[in-house]
């Protein structure tokens, strides 16, 4: 079946210029492309097999696709059975990495791909060699492709790890004029009707791109680039506290690539802001500056922006004012009781506390026996011999490790007594744990008359004091739409692990009017009440009881969150009463 002629496409100049970026120089390390359905992600991304360079002997660049129900040997390669059983020797059959070598490997909804694949292209990015070991027979070859894939967001998100090995990532709008809608659909229709004469009419088009990009790749040898783009790429790369040189090694190759593609014999700062975007979307972890809205002057808080105006009028005074930022406030080391509800668990997590071996994160991974045979250790264990006499069993892959979902509340309120960098450095520590552990954090703010993400769920990082002190507070406490966000977040997540375990951590002052007792409780999930007036409201645990979650008065500067009062039910419950009756 014929693919639909890339210059056919309508619109979406800027994921075509990627894509020839690319093809151009396949250094880069490949498109991510992410939207939602029908934006022509995955007929854009087939359509550049047909205008891929060719090499010396007129053989088109591969492109090869990996479908999400691929085996591990169709991915890394085969042993050949019938060779083992009838002459005894082991030979491989090569796979899907194999053959993409020197092209393209296409992935299709690319972060619904099973973790095992994911594993080994990491290993495969890592090195460009590809390695298969079984029982000392070793087999290796060259594997060195740009990786495209295409994913819709609301189906789940990337591993990070994978994430970052893509080199551009481009996020594809779903509004479109009427006037592309139109064109788009006609353009369909007439490919639909005649294939063979659409490919045709497009023929010229097509065998100019591919010209074009030959050209380009030859000449790319000889583009310059002048010290102060090196300098522009770092100071910007700084600026968007990305992690690593990844980004600048990729900007750079981008930006030359693009150079070559205008047909200039040096970078100039078109290249570099063109590319700027591509290379930056899906590793900055500080938002791009600009000026926050400002909130309607004398604003009256409504139901769900903060409470009563008798609160000794913080809320109405703050949430009048702009956002306004206030840094972290660093926290001593903590460690968070066991989110088990039984007295036995509560006790060994207090336990492993005052040991200084508590945590509250996950244990990591773990490694179990399974029953599925692993054939190949099989055949040579009985050389080739019909009936086997004995059987090799595979281990399983590493199983789910726990992600954390901070929900942090940045309301005006909070504001008041510095208390939201007090909470602020609540969340520092709880990440600089996920860090440590190897885990996964993602941290959602709810104010300012809406919820916003903070951190995006990603392995956490070593320091996120910077990306912490960004969020401002200001305006009403969105509760409601904080806690549905959360409950999307964690379906969309178990939807695409299944199994994965989340712990969610909602930090909130409890200045909130909005009730949530309608709401389905969030699972494992701990309310750190952050209120510290000396005659306090109760809300914090009321809005605990409602969701079913754990409860902690906070402390500031106090270590009290190894106490198993806070994991016991029973006293959790009287805890919650003696508020209510304050």
């Amino acid at each position: 079946m014929s693919e639909f002629p890339f210059a056919a496409v309508v619109g979406q100049e800027a994921l075509k210029t990627a894509l020839l970026l690319n093809a151009i120089n396949p250094r880069i390390g490949g498109v991510l492309i992410s939207g939602p359905r029908g934006s022509a992600k995955s007929t854009l991304a087939r359509a550049l097999a047909a205008i891929l360079p060719c090499d010396s002997e007129g053989q088109r660049a591969p492109f090869v696709t990996l479908p999400l129900g691929a085996s591990e040997d169709r991915l890394v390669g085969s042993l050949d059975l019938q060779k083992v059983l009838a002459d005894g020797e082991a030979t491989f059959h090569a796979g899907l990495l194999a053959k993409a070598d020197g092209g393209v490997l296409y992935v299709d909804e690319v972060n619904l791909l099973p973790d095992t694949l994911v594993d080994l292209l990491l290993d495969v990015a890592t090195s460009g060699t590809n390695i298969v070991e079984r029982d000392g027979i070793s087999h290796s070859h060259p594997a060195r492709f740009s990786l495209i894939g295409t994913m819709n967001p609301d189906e789940g998100e990337l591993r990070p790890q994978l994430l970052d090995r893509f080199g551009l990532c481009l996020e594809q709008a779903g509004a479109i004029s009427i006037d592309e809608r139109i064109a788009i659909v006609q353009q369909r229709e007439a490919f639909d009707r005649d294939p063979a004469g659409t490919l045709q009419h497009f023929e010229g088009s097509q065998a100019a791109l591919a010209e074009r990009i030959g050209k380009a790749q030859r000449l790319l040898k000889e583009i310059t680039t002048d010290p102060w783009v090196y300098r522009t790429i770092a100071s910007r790369c700084e600026a968007a506290g990305v992690e690593g040189l990844r980004a600048d090694v990729t900007w750079h190759r981008a930006a030359q690539a693009h150079a070559a593609w205008r047909g200039v014999g040096s970078v100039e700062q078109q290249d570099i802001d063109t590319v700027e975007p591509w290379v930056l979307t899906h590793r900055r972890s500080q938002p791009p500056e600009q000026t926050p809205p400002s909130s309607p002057p004398n604003k009256t808080p409504s139901k769900g922006e903060g409470g009563s105006s008798n609160q000794q009028g913080e809320q109405g005074q703050w949430g009048a004012m702009p956002p306004v930022a206030q840094k972290a406030i660093s926290q001593p080391a903590f460690t968070l009781p066991d989110s088990g509800a039984s007295a036995t668990r509560a006790q060994r997590a207090d336990t492993a506390a005052s040991a200084g071996t508590g945590s509250v994160l996950g244990r990591g991974r773990s490694q179990d026996e399974t029953s599925r045979l692993d054939s190949f250790a099989t055949l040579i264990a009985n050389r080739g011999q019909w009936p086997w006499q004995q059987l090799k069993m595979r281990k399983s892959r590493a199983g789910q490790t726990t992600a954390h979902l901070v929900l942090l509340d940045t309301s005006g309120s909070t504001l008041g007594q510095r208390l939201l960098g007090q909470a602020k450095g609540l969340v520092e520590s709880l990440v600089s744990q996920a860090y440590a552990a190897r885990e996964q954090v993602a941290v959602l703010g709810f104010g300012n008359g809406g919820v916003v993400s903070i951190l995006s769920r990603r392995r956490a990082p070593k320091n996120a004091r910077r990306t912490l002190d960004s969020a401002a507070g200001g305006g009403g406490t969105p509760l409601r739409e904080a806690i549905i966000e959360a409950k999307r977040l964690i379906l969309q997540w178990q939807r695409r692990e299944p199994g994965l375990k989340v712990r969610t951590y909602l930090i909130t002052d409890g200045r909130t009017r909005e009730t949530v007792d309608d709401l389905a409780p969030l699972g494992d999930c701990l309310l750190i009440d952050t209120e510290q007036s000396k005659v306090k409201r109760g809300q914090g645990a009321r809005i605990a009881q409602q969701l079913g979650a754990r409860y902690w008065p906070a402390s500031f500067g106090k270590l009290c969150l190894g106490n198993p009062v806070f994991a016991d039910p029973v006293l959790q419950t009287n805890l919650v009463k003696s508020y209510e009756r304050r």
